[in-house]
């Protein structure tokens, strides 16, 4: 049996895996400024808006009702402020993990893709295409490389909970490797899901992979984000 999204959850494996499945609430951080503006992050270390922090709180208390046994968040300061709230609602203290980080663009960083086009074609075109080789100038990470990280760090915190419900606060480009991950999708496929501020993903670690369970559950922001804007 399967959930709505097609995907094995939990209560319907086997007796055996369910004790060492690690149910992972993936979470990307808040809204930022220069998310609001575009602006590739990546290293930079950029804080929430108010936007962000009400997104922070509102999945906070979508969670409060859950059995949270442990918080993970990327030591970037926009992760860490969206985790806080998350882990004070649990009773827990956030661990940080820098490869939970985003991917490094290095010279690209602070600026919008649409600037980059007129100043970087060949490497904007290298970027749109998913070139799992493509690498930023100035101390950029690869693709492959920015994957093999994140996917590692999640597997190893998973294999350290068994059995447990975790949430995991990271970032975007984190996400979209994660959801590849749990879908089998390749590097260089389109993009096709959403990778919303504050949503809640759900994702089981078993057996050193993991399983979509389901993506981008959303409700919790729209009725506190018209307060937070107004």
């Amino acid at each position: 049996m399967t959930d709505a999204f097609g995907t094995v959850t939990r209560a319907t494996m086997p007796a055996m895996l369910q004790d060492q499945a690690t149910l992972l609430l993936l979470i990307r951080h808040g809204e930022t400024d220069w998310n609001a503006t575009a602006r590739i992050q990546g290293h930079t270390d950029i804080a929430l808006n108010a936007r962000g922090r009400a997104q922070a709180q509102a999945a906070a208390q979508a969670l409060r009702e859950m059995r949270i046994h442990g918080v993970y968040a990327s030591d970037l300061l926009r992760a860490r402020e969206t985790a806080a709230p998350i882990a004070e609602a649990q009773g827990l203290v956030p661990r940080t993990d820098t490869a939970l980080r985003e991917r490094a663009f290095g010279a690209f960083e602070g600026s919008s893709f649409a600037q980059l086009q007129d100043t970087h074609p060949d490497a904007c075109l290298r970027w749109r295409k998913r070139d799992p080789s493509f690498a930023a100038p100035g101390g950029g990470e690869r693709l492959d490389a920015f994957y093999a990280r994140v996917t590692a760090a999640v597997l190893g915190i998973a294999e350290r909970h068994p059995g447990q419900t975790l949430a995991i606060v990271t970032h975007g480009g984190a996400l979209d490797c994660l959801h590849r991950c749990a879908t089998g999708q390749a590097l260089d496929a389109p993009r096709t899901w959403e990778l919303r501020n504050a949503a809640i993903n759900r994702v089981l670690a078993v057996d050193g992979r993991l399983i979509l369970v389901g993506w981008n559950d959303s409700g919790h922001l729209d009725s506190v984000l018209d307060e937070a804007t107004a």
